[in-house]
């Protein structure tokens, strides 16, 4: 669980990083290469919190619906 906690927080923070920050950097700053790297470092942590959910589920035995909300938790930007 420890770990999907730092996973979910470090997933969550680069998503506000990305909406919050390299996109207004993208529009108004014309400076796209700030979503290419947050974008990509969000990717990578997102497919992480992902790993760390199923192994949790697995780990504590969840139910499919457990499962399911952490799964759509991970496309809300509080939601990790």
């Amino acid at each position: 669980m420890g770990t999907l906690r730092w996973v979910g927080y470090a997933e969550g923070t680069s998503f506000l990083v990305l909406l919050g920050i390299a996109m207004p950097l993208k529009h108004w700053a014309n400076y796209p290469l700030a979503v290419t790297i947050v974008g990509s470092l969000h990717g990578g942590l997102w497919i992480l919190y992902m790993l760390a959910a199923a192994r949790a589920a697995v780990a504590e035995k969840w139910r499919a619906g457990r499962l399911a909300g952490a799964f759509i938790a991970s496309v809300l930007p509080f939601g990790p």
